[in-house]
């Protein structure tokens, strides 16, 4: 049985990924970001049985001492711990170097130190930026269209350079544009449903031309799995994708046809990027994943849509979210 840290945990992601470990029969510790609340993020929604069988640390990835603390006596570490609101980065650069780039590397510096089996580092669709073709493969050049790109870039090449110099059994996990329950409000899909289950009948949104590969999140945290367990992965990074793609336009009819038909879109130009920052098209190449272990997607973007609003409309989990207030 595999002692397993997952940075993060307390996110999005990082909490379904403890879920599904869990279910794999792991021993889990959460890494979760202190604060003086006490609070574990999402872990804290886990039913009480299965809150119990993780080993919570509270810390923070910029801390070199206290990823190393957390890391002793694990076998492997997904880290997931990242600043990742787009629009915030472009008023606060320093604080995502500063967590992104460095948290990654103090987690590389004990991983090799402590002689861990595998690290998992996660990066994101965004380093590519705007599609030069599609689908995007892994060997797309990197564009960094926002500050948040950037840092993931680099967070990235440190990543790639412990691999090279050092031969750590690194891989990089670069999922495309996850979405589910728990999902933070700064993303499109929370965005639209917060609004439309409260009845707004008009939905405040920026640009409507982008278009993104949508992948459920349940699908995310069975592909890192299946990415950490594969050996010829080491040294590599690898896209989780759903080879296809969608318009944010075409995304908002969607849901309004589904939630509210009556419900119209304006535009807030607090929303749009910066032109030359704007992510334009991504369309994820997963030819890869699928080459190298058993992965697939186990989810349409209508089935994994359904499960999502069913979450967002359940008002325990609605309170958390405040659809009326742009977050950044």
């Amino acid at each position: 049985m595999s002692k397993i840290l997952v940075t993060g945990a307390d996110g999005f992601i990082g909490s379904h990924l403890v879920e599904e470990l869990l279910n794999q029969g792991n021993q889990i510790k959460a890494f979760c970001y202190y604060n003086s609340f006490n609070s574990w993020g999402w872990l804290d929604n886990l039913p009480k049985n299965i809150l119990e069988q993780i080993e919570i640390f509270t810390g923070d990835v910029r801390d070199p001492n206290g990823v190393r603390t957390a890391m002793k006596g694990c076998n492997k570490v997904y880290h997931l711990a990242a600043l990742i609101a787009i629009p915030y980065s472009y008023h606060s650069p320093d604080s995502y170097v500063d967590t992104n780039v460095k948290g990654t590397l103090n987690v590389l510096q004990a991983a090799r130190d402590l002689g861990l089996e595998r690290v998992i580092v996660t990066s994101t669709s965004e380093v590519y930026g705007t599609a030069q073709y599609i689908p995007i493969n892994e060997l797309h050049p990197r564009q960094p269209q926002s500050p948040y790109s950037a840092s993931k870039i680099g967070a990235d090449c440190m990543a790639e350079s412990f691999y090279r110099s050092f031969d750590l059994p690194v891989t990089i996990v670069r999922p495309f544009n996850t979405y589910g329950p728990r999902q933070s409000a700064r993303a499109i899909i929370p965005t639209i449903i917060t609004q439309l289950v409260n009845g707004f009948k008009k939905i405040k949104l920026g640009d409507l031309s982008p278009t993104r590969d949508f992948l459920y999140v349940k699908d995310t945290a069975k592909g890192f799995i299946e990415i950490a367990d594969s050996e010829t992965l080491i040294g590599h990074d690898c896209n989780i994708a759903t080879n296809s793609e969608i318009s944010m336009k075409e995304l908002v009819d969607t849901l309004i046809e589904i939630i509210n038909p009556e419900a119209t879109i304006i535009q807030d130009p607090d929303r749009i990027r910066p032109n030359k920052s704007e992510v334009f098209r991504l369309y994820g190449d997963n030819s890869k994943i699928i080459e190298h272990t058993n992965w697939k997607p186990n989810y349409t973007l209508k089935t994994g849509l359904e499960e999502t609003i069913k979450w967002f409309s359940e008002k325990d989990n609605l309170k958390h979210y405040k659809a009326g207030i742009y977050n950044v």
